[in-house]
């Protein structure tokens, strides 16, 4: 199942993947991509996403902490 990593940094984000990609090296480094706001136009607004996919259950909470360090979050994608 598809994860998105929400962060409001794009750093974090990067962090955030590479750390994934060394914790998880059969996926490889997740996507990290740019998502306006609904209803934003300011650029400062995005939110920067970190797509992770094929993590097994048992290791979701790891990630939740992960992203919690970098003041992010989870949601299923």
């Amino acid at each position: 199942m598809r994860q998105l990593l929400v962060f409001h940094e794009r750093e974090d984000a990067e962090e955030v993947a590479e750390t994934l990609g060394e914790w998880f090296p059969a996926l490889g480094v997740p996507q990290v991509v740019r998502e306006a706001l609904a209803g934003e136009d300011d650029a400062e607004d995005a939110q920067w996403l970190v797509v992770l996919e094929g993590v097994a259950e048992e290791s979701l909470a790891k990630v939740d902490e992960l992203a919690e360090r970098y003041e992010g979050w989870r949601e299923q994608g």
